[in-house]
Order: C-alpha cells, then sequence, then structure tokens
C-alpha cells in the first residue's frame, strides 16, 4: 500500500491568470492596496459579484507579492488546511525562509495546531517586506478547529503580513477588535457592484458601439451592477437580439441565474460543444486529458479553447493554460438540472472522472467523485489503498466524511471496517470506535476460523490504542482473555504504523502519555508485550514503540538495570527498523546509560555515529535533536566553545520566540546559558517555553523546565523563586514517580533538594501568601528518597566537569584567576607578571572563553563553584 507524501495541487496555490479584456476596477484595486498595511480585509458577497476576479486583477495589475490559496470543500480538515497554508506562503517568502516553514508542514501531523502556528509565526518573524496571503472561496471552510486557528493566526501574526479573504458569507469569528484599531476592513456586495461608468466600459468592449448610453444605464439596472447579470446580457446580446426588448425582458439577479444560464447560454451552443460542456460541469477542476477521459470526446483540447474564445466562465489556473474550472455560478446551475434530468449519466461521468484522477495519482480526488456517484466499491477500493498515505498525513478529517459517508446497508470489508474503527480512536470518538468494534467482532467471529484469525491482530491493534487512548482497560483485559494461543499474521500497514513523528523520546508521545508514569501503566505495557509476543508479533513497530516507552520509564523510575536489560534485548533487532522516530530515542537513552556508567567517549562515539546516519537516511529535525544532545554533553562537560559553535549551527539566540516543536534544542540552549551566566536570558526562555508545555500536558518537560528554572533561580541568587519552581517539579515527579530528572542534575539540585527539604520541615512551602489558595503538598518522603538515591558520583558530577577543565587552564591562567580574586586592574597585572596591558587582555579573553563567561564577576563565581579556587 502507497505511504506517498500528500499531494500538494500546484492550482491551489497559484493566482489564476487574468483574462483578457476585463475592465480594471481602478476604485477596488485602490481599496485593496490601501489596506495591506493593516491586519486583515475582506472581500463578501454572494457568488457572481466578481470577488475572485477582482483579487487576480490586483495581484497582476498591481504587481503584488501574493500568497494564494484557492479553498474547497476537501479543506475541512485543519491540518490539509495548513500544510496548504504553508506550501502557499511558501511560494513567495523569501529563499531562505521556505526551507524553514515547509519542514513545519512535514512535521504538522505530530504538533497540536497552537503549538504548529505559534512555530509558523515564529518563522514569519523574519519577514522585512509586506507580504499579502489570500484566501478564496473562504465560505466553503465549515470546520470550527479551522476557523479558531485562523482566528489565533490574525490575532498574532506578524506586521508585515496582511490577510485578504474572499468569502461569499460573514468570517464566522469576531473581528470588531480589529476594525476598532483600523486593522479590519470589509468590501461587500453594494461596493463590488459595477458603477454605470464601469458598465459603460463593459459594454463597449463586450459589443462595440451598438448600445446607446440610456440602454447602459438602463442595463446596470436591471442588473443592479451585477457582474455576472452583466456578462450574461452581453453573451446573449451577441446573439443580435433587439437590445431594447431583451434588456426590458431581462432579470438578471442571481435569484433566476439557474434557468437563465442553461436556456439562454448553454442551449444555444452547437450540439457538440452543448455536450461537451454539460459533462465537464461535474469537475472541479480539469485538464484536456482529464475531459478526454470523462467524455471520450479526442477533441476535448480544441474544444476546451472554443469555450475559452465564447467567454464561457472559464477560468484558468495555472499559467501554462493547461488546468481549468468552470465559474462556480455556472456549474452550480449546470449540474442542477443534469443532476434532476440526467441521473444515469450524472453517476456514470463521475466514475469516469474517479478512474481519470486515479490514473493521475489524485487520490482525494478520484474518492471523491466516487462518493458522489455513490460507487461505494469503487470508493472502498480506493480507500483501502489510500487509506495509510491519510494515516501518514494526518488528514483525518476528509478519511472520516468519506467513511461517513457509506450506507448502514453496505457491508465494509473488514479490513476497511477496522481502519474506519481505528480513524474513531485517532479522533477521539472513544465511543463511536467501541461500539463499531464490539459489532465487528459479533459479526466476524461466527465466520471462518482462518478468517477470524486474520483480522485478530488488526483488532488487538485497534483495541489497543483504543486503550491507551482512552484509559478504559476493562474491555481491552476481556478482549485478551478470549484470544487464541496461535501465531496470528501482522497486518502490515497497522502494525507498521509510525507513532513518532518529531520526538526525541517515545515518553513525550501520546503513545508513551506524555511523561505520566504508574505501575499500572507498567503492568499494562508489559502484558500487551506478553500478548503480541505470544501471538508472533514480536517485531512489529507498535511492540518495539511500546518496549521502548516502558525502557525510558524504568530509567526514569531509576530502574537502571531493567532499563538496560530491557534495551539490549530490543536494540539488536529493533535498529533494522529504519524508523528515526524509533531508533533516535533508543539511541539517546543508550547514550544516559553509557553516561551513569561514566564512559563518556561512547558517549560522543554514539552521537557521531548517530550524525553520520542522519545526514544520509534522515531529514533535518533528527539531525538538529543530535546535536542538541551532543551540545549538552558539551556544556556538562565544560567544554563552553564546542557548545557555543553547535548553538550557532542550530541558529539558537536569546532573543528568539521559542516554540514547542524545537523545545529539546532550546533546553539544551537553556544549559548553555546557565553555564555562562547568562541567567536572565534562559529564564526568559524557559518562560516562554512552559505555557507552551502545559498547554500541550507534556509532564515531562513541564519537570524539565521546573528544575531548570530552580537552578538558574539558585544561581543568582533568587533563592525563594529557586524553591517554588522546584516544588511544581517535585509534585509532577512524585504522582509519577520521576527520579533521574532529578539525579541527573547533580550536585546542584542535590543541594538544592537538601534546602528543600529543610524548609519544607517548617512550613514555609506549604503555606500560601495573603489571597493565594494553599498550595499541595509534597511529601518528605519522596524528598529524602531522591536525597538517598544521589550517588557519590552523580553527587560530584559538576566536579567531573571541573577537572576536565582544570586540565585546560594553563599555569598562567591559574595565576590570572589569583589576580582577579585580589581585585588587582590589568595595568597591575601586567607590571606583576612583566606583561603588556594587550596581553593581559588577550589572557583573560582565553580564560572567559574556557569558563564560559564574559566579565571578571562571572569568571569568580565560576571558578568558585567549579572549585578552581582554594
Amino acid at each position: 500500500m502507497s505511504l506517498t507524501t500528500p499531494v500538494v495541487l500546484k492550482t491551489k496555490i497559484t493566482p489564476p491568470l487574468c483574462k483578457e479584456g476585463l475592465v480594471e476596477r481602478t476604485r477596488l484595486l485602490d481599496w485593496i492596496q490601501s489596506g495591506v498595511r493593516g491586519r486583515i480585509s475582506l472581500v463578501c458577497a454572494p457568488a457572481g459579484f466578481g470577488k475572485t476576479t477582482l483579487l487576480i486583477q490586483w495581484v497582476h495589475a498591481r504587481h503584488m507579492q501574493g500568497a494564494w490559496l484557492t479553498l474547497d470543500e476537501r479543506d475541512n480538515d485543519p491540518l490539509r488546511f495548513w500544510r496548504y497554508a504553508v506550501h502557499s506562503l511558501a511560494a513567495v517568502v523569501p529563499p531562505a525562509l521556505k526551507p524553514k516553514i515547509t519542514v513545519l508542514a512535514e512535521e504538522l501531523n505530530g504538533l497540536s495546531l497552537i503549538s504548529f502556528l505559534d512555530a509558523l509565526m515564529n518563522e514569519l518573524y523574519e519577514l522585512t517586506e509586506p507580504l499579502t496571503w489570500i484566501l478564496d472561496d473562504y465560505h466553503v471552510i465549515g470546520d470550527p478547529r479551522i476557523h479558531e486557528s485562523l482566528s489565533y493566526f490574525i490575532e498574532y501574526m506578524p506586521e508585515p503580513l496582511h490577510l485578504l479573504v474572499a468569502s461569499r458569507n460573514e468570517l464566522p469569528f469576531a473581528t470588531v477588535k480589529w476594525l476598532s484599531k483600523s486593522e479590519s476592513r470589509e468590501l461587500g456586495a453594494a461596493g463590488l457592484q459595477f458603477t454605470p461608468d464601469e458598465t459603460e466600459i463593459l459594454c463597449r468592449e463586450g459589443l462595440g458601439p451598438g448600445m446607446t448610453h440610456r440602454q447602459i444605464n438602463e442595463l446596470n439596472l436591471r442588473t443592479e451592477g451585477w457582474a455576472t447579470g452583466l456578462q450574461l446580457a452581453l453573451l446573449s446580446l451577441k446573439s443580435g437580439q433587439d437590445i431594447d426588448h431583451f434588456i426590458g425582458q431581462f432579470q438578471g439577479s442571481h435569484r433566476n441565474v439557474t434557468d437563465y444560464i442553461f436556456h439562454e447560454v448553454i442551449s444555444g451552443l452547437p450540439d457538440e460543444l452543448y455536450q461537451f460542456v454539460l459533462k465537464t460541469s461535474i469537475l472541479e477542476r480539469f485538464d484536456a486529458e482529464i475531459c478526454e477521459a470523462v467524455t471520450e470526446d479526442q477533441e476535448s483540447r480544441t474544444k476546451l479553447m472554443q469555450i475559452q474564445k465564447l467567454n464561457l466562465f472559464l477560468i484558468p489556473l495555472d499559467e501554462t493554460n493547461e488546468w481549468f474550472r468552470y465559474h462556480h455560478l455556472f456549474t452550480g446551475s449546470i449540474r442542477e438540472y443534469f443532476k434532476r434530468h440526467r441521473p444515469e449519466s450524472w453517476d456514470r461521468l463521475h466514475r469516469l472522472a474517479s478512474e481519470a484522477f486515479t490514473q493521475r495519482g489524485y487520490m482525494d480526488e478520484a474518492i471523491e467523485y466516487a462518493v458522489i456517484a455513490e460507487d461505494f466499491h469503487m470508493a472502498e477500493t480506493l480507500l483501502e489503498n489510500h487509506i495509510p498515505a491519510l494515516l501518514k498525513s494526518g488528514e483525518l478529517g476528509n478519511l472520516l466524511r468519506w467513511l461517513d459517508s457509506f450506507p448502514r446497508s453496505y457491508a465494509l470489508k473488514p479490513e476497511v471496517e477496522l481502519f474506519y474503527a481505528f480513524v474513531l480512536v485517532l479522533t477521539g470518538r472513544f465511543v463511536l470506535a467501541e461500539q463499531r468494534l464490539e459489532h465487528f467482532e459479533n459479526e466476524q467471529k461466527d465466520g471462518h476460523p482462518d478468517r477470524w484469525k486474520q483480522l485478530q491482530s488488526g483488532i488487538l491493534f485497534v483495541r489497543s490504542n483504543l486503550m491507551f487512548a482512552s484509559g478504559d482497560f476493562g474491555n481491552w483485559y476481556a478482549f485478551i482473555g478470549t484470544m487464541l494461543d496461535d501465531i496470528l499474521p501482522a497486518d502490515p500497514t497497522f502494525y507498521k504504523f509510525n507513532f513518532n513523528v518529531r520526538e526525541p523520546f517515545i515518553r513525550r508521545t501520546a503513545l508513551g502519555l506524555k511523561g505520566a508514569l504508574s505501575p499500572d501503566m507498567e503492568n499494562i505495557g508489559g502484558l500487551y508485550l506478553g500478548v503480541l509476543a505470544s501471538h508472533g508479533l514480536q517485531e512489529s513497530l507498535v511492540y518495539y514503540y511500546v518496549k521502548q516507552s516502558l525502557v525510558e520509564g524504568y530509567y526514569e523510575w531509576n530502574r537502571i538495570d531493567d532499563c538496560r536489560a530491557a534495551m539490549e534485548a530490543m536494540f539488536p533487532v529493533a535498529s533494522d527498523a529504519e524508523l528515526p522516530g524509533l531508533l533516535l530515542p533508543m539511541l539517546l537513552m543508550r547514550i544516559e546509560l553509557h553516561l551513569l556508567e561514566g564512559r563518556s567517549r561512547l558517549a560522543h562515539d554514539l552521537i557521531q555515529e548517530g550524525l553520520e546516519h542522519a545526514r544520509v537516511q534522515w531529514n533535518q529535525p533528527w539531525n538538529s535533536l543530535l546535536l542538541a544532545r551532543r551540545m549538552r554533553l558539551h556544556v556538562k562537560e565544560g567544554k563552553m566553545s564546542a557548545a557555543k559553535k553547535i548553538a550557532a549551527m542550530l541558529c539558537l539566540s536569546a532573543k528568539d520566540r521559542p516554540t514547542f516543536q524545537r523545545e529539546y534544542e532550546y533546553l539544551s540552549y537553556v544549559r548553555l546559558l546557565g553555564r555562562q551566566r547568562k541567567e536572565a536570558e534562559a529564564l526568559r526562555l524557559l518562560e516562554q517555553l512552559k505555557p507552551q508545555s502545559v498547554r500541550e500536558q507534556l509532564l515531562s518537560s513541564i519537570v524539565e523546565i521546573s528544575i531548570l528554572q530552580a537552578l538558574l533561580e539558585e544561581q543568582r541568587g533568587q533563592r525563594r523563586a529557586a524553591l517554588h519552581a522546584l516544588h511544581e517539579a517535585l509534585l509532577i515527579g512524585e504522582r509519577n514517580g520521576y527520579v533521574r530528572s532529578f539525579l541527573d542534575e547533580g550536585k546542584p539540585l542535590r543541594a538544592l533538594l537538601t534546602r528543600y527539604a529543610a524548609e519544607a520541615g517548617i512550613g514555609p512551602l506549604d503555606t500560601a501568601q495573603e489571597g493565594e489558595p494553599r498550595r499541595a503538598r509534597v511529601s518528605s518522603d519522596y524528598v529524602h528518597s531522591l536525597l538517598q538515591q544521589f550517588s557519590p558520583a552523580e553527587a560530584d558530577v559538576i566536579r567531573e566537569a571541573s577537572a576536565a577543565l582544570i586540565e585546560q587552564l594553563s599555569r598562567s591562567e591559574t595565576v590570572l584567576l589569583q589576580f582577579i580574586r585580589k581585585g588587582a586592574s590589568n595595568k597591575l597585572i601586567a607590571s606583576e607578571l612583566a606583561l603588556s596591558e594587550g596581553t593581559v587582555k588577550v589572557y583573560l579573553s582565553r580564560l572567559y572563553e574556557k569558563l564560559g563567561v564574559s566579565s571578571r564577576t562571572q569568571a569568580l563565581l565560576a571558578a568558585q563553584e567549579l572549585g578552581l579556587l582554594p
């Protein structure tokens, strides 16, 4: 089954060509132009008022740098909507910015919408020149999640960006606050109506001098300046009708346009062209090849050219005049007639369209046409092949809509039925998922024994995902109690499902419960692995992912022997999976185990091995995570210069707006800033990262951030703030049995924990300030247990770094430290050592570099912490 990357249609993100002979509506173009410095402009009017044409004119006539996105019904999926949004913006942003935002589209499936938007806006803050993002046909969007996310984007988007929206309806979220700040503008139907002067220009160009000024004014009055009404009238008048009689009879309001388009415009075409237009009207977009397949007419390219010359509402979608669509009002009218009067042809043409788009690889459209034709056998076959790609992309909205479209009377294939239940689990519809699974099992278990056996591994997979997602263990226990002991064939799609697309540790994913740990989960995980192994599924990806999640849990609980044993049992076989989402967490855990044994050289070698593999096999985000791990190791060893070089490679800065998808990198950088005595800069980054982790409910991250805040506050002398931050980490830590998150910070945290234990005993941490709610307690047993688990080697982890640093200091640099402690000036030091003041400055600069500091005061503090001064 195909696991290809989702197709991005260029015709959706490219401004359509500007037709020849259009009236240049200068007043409206000026209106758009004057608003690009604001936040949002809305062009809102019913169908046929020229909204899209106006936006196309503006882009081409004013040579504007506009990112374009044409929306359709299938964009009612938040991931699909924003994936296309990124690609539309990437088409026009500066070259250096393009790869930064396109990688976000690739990672979208692994992020919450808000975290993705934070990351996107963070990158777009690099824009220096004005950029307009155009959303055409926004009225087709009905998903409230998209409305909420777009509103959030508008609220915080960078200043150079302007949003220009065309819609038949008002925006479904409030814009009053932007209107009050003169950052929001709206152009309605009244503003889009053709003025008498514009109508005269249109008529003169369409019919020449054949109409009088009075007739033109009368036509403008009859149509109320409606663009489509005027165009329809001119099409009819070209046939030579009496102008006054026609205008007197013309009813050009959009309420009567259906009959008018069909009877006055379409019926007058030559029969071959008439049939061609009827048949191609079912298509949302088309080229000559698609038209040929649907109409079975070898002259499709010629007929498209004829329609274009007749100006029959044909809109070119690309610069090469290959892809087209009809005006929505035009196709809507014809389809209404066609479906009512020729239902058999309607279904047949949609089947032909489905086949044509399938052959071209446009699977979303192929499935859509099969569903419209109500050819559910065809739709099911296409879905069966396309579901894996949709699961990989995360675009589940359309998938669920298609599956929901099957009538209850239609019996889905068992494999597709299981997919349906799995998608319900992924979208949080747990009750429906349970109902479908129960019904499915009742139907299948009484069937052929061999068939039931083949289905059980898929049922096990879906039920287990439902259990992990919903926390409902009862039904899962009941299910595995009825399973056969025979070996089960693994469904290749389910058991190759990738649970991790961007995280350094499985415990940060939903499968790893975002850092939540409990004995119950250990028991469930172990039992699940046992069930998989007993049925021959111990080499499936889900087995490896659950096993790795347990490995990380054992490490956090400080059960190092269990961690090492599980890792050693899994690594030889799991390493063949060639999935960075599995291999990187395994590699990072092996590094942690080496460091516990004091084998830092092996840790460096593993990182280098991973980097070499990543450059060839993996994409950039995984490579960045490995570099961030190397930076942490350099900081721990006191190799500040090497750590700073990595920070520069990763483009990390203390002035950044850190985003959740790069949290591991920024937390690594925070450690570097802390060693450089840049506590304020480090804390600023943490203050921005923490709310994002809280929003994502990522417990392991909240604990790490809180611990780092505590250490940094302690380092800069804010002891009360340090204890409060540590208290927050301990609250989560105690509930989940965290140990290593504290032990791995070594001596500084042991000292802070010791003081916490002493002060908690007399109550200050348990007493709220006036007006504040009483804070939850951390048990003294937990704190003392942590203190007891610090081994001598771990307690002196900073001392190890000091030893590495002492070897690097020259005798002269040690003497310099002594002079600095005495407060000697550069001039006095130069005199005492018989050096020039310039040479002393050079020596001091080298000393600061080795200590990772930038001043005498910081050098003294670092030297005292590292034990470099008696």
